[in-house]
């Protein structure tokens, strides 16, 4: 189990985030790379990073330290009712939200399997996961060429990846890479297949790349660039929170 490294309040100048890659459900073997990817981006860019699979943390106490969450390749439903509500506290307080690949299929239902575990999370995220077909290359569209996430790609990029469908995709969302349907096989999303994202929502801000399956992506410099451009717009200006009372 990963760590939890705890912090002294004071110790640092630099911007805080918390790494969550619990995996409830599925688990990716991306994620001791992602992990270690994240941490090494941060310290190269004044971030600290808390990383951890532990959902004790989730208390408006230790999340008010933190200028943005980060859902690395979570899974199921990783966070209990009291948990979810401090997530939902710590947004509306201004916080930061970044959401990587199989983050959009957590929360997806519950154990009955009938009804969304969390719809609030699904309007922060801007969209849900449906289904994928098997890993395969394809080719992916950059729709926002001075986005920070975005400006350093080509404007068609060629992966490999899992190719994540998605439905109720939030009309306010503004995409910023889409994969073009016509390059690969299991596409149900159409002309505007969007890819990565962001938005703010209720108080807060969040950036999803659906990017980040394999264990190489985390090795490729121009997806941690990617995910670095997300991770700075989730954190904005905050390092400190400051929830109304």
């Amino acid at each position: 189990m990963l760590a939890f490294v705890p912090h002294v309040w004071g110790q640092s100048a630099n911007k805080r985030v918390l790494l969550y890659s619990r995996a409830a459900r599925y688990y990716h073997e991306s994620i001791p790379d992602g992990v270690k990817a994240i941490q090494k981006l941060g310290s190269e860019n004044h971030i600290d990073v808390d990383s951890i699979t532990d959902s004790l943390y989730f208390t408006d106490a230790n999340l008010k330290k933190y200028a943005a969450i980060i859902f690395l390749n979570t899974s199921g439903n990783p966070l209990n009712a009291e948990h979810k509500r401090a997530v939902e506290r710590f947004i509306r307080a201004g916080g930061g939200f970044v959401g990587i690949h199989c983050a959009a299929a957590t929360f997806n239902r519950l154990p009955s399997g009938t009804e969304p575990a969390w719809p609030w999370y699904f309007q922060l995220l801007g969209a849900a996961f449906t289904n994928h077909p098997a890993p395969q290359p394809a080719v992916f569209e950059v729709t926002d060429r001075n986005d920070p996430s975005t400006r350093h790609l080509p404007a068609r990029w060629n992966r490999t990846e899992e190719l994540y469908n998605f439905k109720d995709i939030q009309p306010d969302i503004h995409v910023v890479l889409k994969v073009d349907e016509s390059t690969y096989k299991g596409g149900e999303n159409g002309v505007s297949h969007p890819m990565a994202w962001y938005h703010e929502f209720d108080g807060g801000r969040s950036f999803y790349t659906a990017l980040g399956h394999f264990p190489e992506a985390y090795a490729d410099t121009e997806f941690m660039k990617h995910l670095l451009g997300g991770i700075q717009y989730a954190m904005g200006k905050n390092v400190v929170l400051k929830y109304k009372k």
